[in-house]
């Protein structure tokens, strides 16, 4: 029996063969344990044979009891049978968790927690988990004979207090989020595949959160119809987004969602495809502190905001980046919806020309620069609607004709310098407008 040998300074080996489990093994507070396969396959028991709570096979640590010290590596989870699926490993360890090569696989139909939940416990811990790939996903709980509320989580982090990376992991078409994460700890996401999970492919609140180089696809509808947002940041005190591409041609949410209790976000060199679906790119709730959005390209065919920020906040600054694609106004006019005060908008290229009068830059609230930018759409480039507006050194066309900016009624001082704007200024009524250098 497993439970009788597993302990503190303690290395289980499986050799290779497949390993039938029905029972779970647990241990708390246990140090420098490894659990290490060669070729090892673990197969749990089904729904109904499983002794015991049908939710593990090795629990180790607790939040109250955690380990120390603890490897898992080198596993197949064979999950094919009908009725299986099962967490395969949950760990709370204080510290030195190492995970490594582990394949879920087969669909999870059992309706029982999904496969894998860690978790560091002391703030000055940390683990790493490195090929952890769950490619199958799971089946939605009214067709599983167990009882858990819509389904099974992918990887599961929460009452997180360390720092955790995940590095080369795979999450896919989990009806729960695929990584979710909400803990007081910090936490790493480099690399990988999230695809198809919902209601988020990776959902954390943390911190401290960066992911880097990840790959997020939602390219088939939910048989649930509900959402399937490639990724959403609830809190932290700083999020770090870099590297990464997102892949959303289905009907769905948003591609990156920044909630209100984000003190600091930095979005930077990240690739955008968005079908001819309702969603946008980049949302940025009211509330957040301050957020840079660099080098980041939007192609987008949705009649959505492909950057929207919105309400109070700290400022943001959009920099060399791209928004193209097929885009109609028919829904939402603007390629860039801005309500937020102190925004600054920086060699930024849109070129959208799509029909349905689709816009480019909406500047709807105070204190904005727009500088050296190259805007071309199917109606104005630029409504400036707000105050203290300065627009220098762009490029602004409109592809029928349309004004290239129009100064809105309750505008007030903007100033328009050293401008090519080929179809002119349409001025409703603002007070304090200064155009100089420009040509038409």
């Amino acid at each position: 029996m497993l439970q009788d040998v597993i302990g503190d300074d303690t290395l289980l080996k499986f050799p290779p063969g497949r390993y039938y489990m029905d029972e779970q093994v647990r241990e708390s507070g246990v140090t420098n344990v490894g659990i290490v396969g060669d070729e090892a396959t673990l197969v749990p028991a089904s729904y109904y044979d499983f002794d015991g709570p049908q939710y593990r096979l090795f629990r180790l640590g607790t939040y109250y009891h955690p380990a120390r010290d603890v490897r898992i590596e080198n596993f197949d989870v064979d999950q094919r049978a009908d009725d299986t699926g099962i967490r395969a490993f949950h760990v709370s360890a204080a510290d030195g968790l190492r995970v490594s090569d582990v394949d879920v696989v087969g669909r999870h139909d059992s309706g029982t927690w999904g496969p894998a939940l860690f978790r560091i416990t002391d703030p000055d811990g940390s683990g790493h988990v490195d090929g952890f790939r769950t490619a199958d996903g799971a089946d939605w709980q009214t067709d599983t004979p167990g009882g858990l509320w819509r389904g099974p989580t992918g990887i599961l982090v929460n009452n997180h207090e360390g720092h955790l990376r995940f590095e080369r992991c795979v999450v896919r078409n989990f009806p729960d989020n695929g990584l979710y994460v909400t803990g007081d700890g910090s936490v790493s996401v480099a690399g990988g595949l999230f695809q198809n999970s919902g209601p988020v492919n990776v959902r954390i609140g943390a911190d401290r959160a960066t992911v880097v180089g990840s790959d997020f696809v939602t390219d088939r509808r939910s048989p649930y119809y509900q959402a399937q947002i490639p990724m959403r940041f609830d809190y932290a005190d700083r999020i770090e987004v870099r590297g990464v591409s997102i892949d959303l041609t289905t009907l769905n949410g948003n591609a990156l969602q920044v909630q209100g209790e984000v003190d600091e976000a930095v979005i930077r060199e990240t690739d955008m495809e968005i079908g001819d679906v309702p969603a946008s790119g980049i949302d940025v709730k009211s509330g957040t502190g301050p957020v840079s959005i660099v080098d980041v390209d939007i192609d987008i065919d949705s009649s959505a905001n492909a950057i929207r920020l919105l309400g109070d906040g700290g400022g943001v600054v959009v920099q060399g980046s791209r928004i193209s694609g097929g885009a109609s106004g028919e829904n939402m006019r603007h390629a860039i919806r801005c309500e937020r005060d102190d925004c600054e908008f920086r060699t930024l290229t849109i070129d959208q020309w799509g029909g349905g009068n689709r816009r480019g830059l909406a500047l709807l609230g105070r204190e904005y620069t727009v500088y050296r930018s190259r805007i071309r759409s199917s109606d104005r480039p630029v409504t400036a609607a707000g105050d203290d507006i300065w627009i220098e050194d762009n490029y602004l066309d409109c592809y029928t004709g349309e004004e290239s900016i129009r100064i809105g009624p309750d505008a007030d001082s903007v100033r328009i310098k050293n401008n090519e704007l080929p179809d002119g200024i349409e001025d409703a009524g603002g007070t304090n407008v200064l155009v100089t250098g420009t040509t038409y």
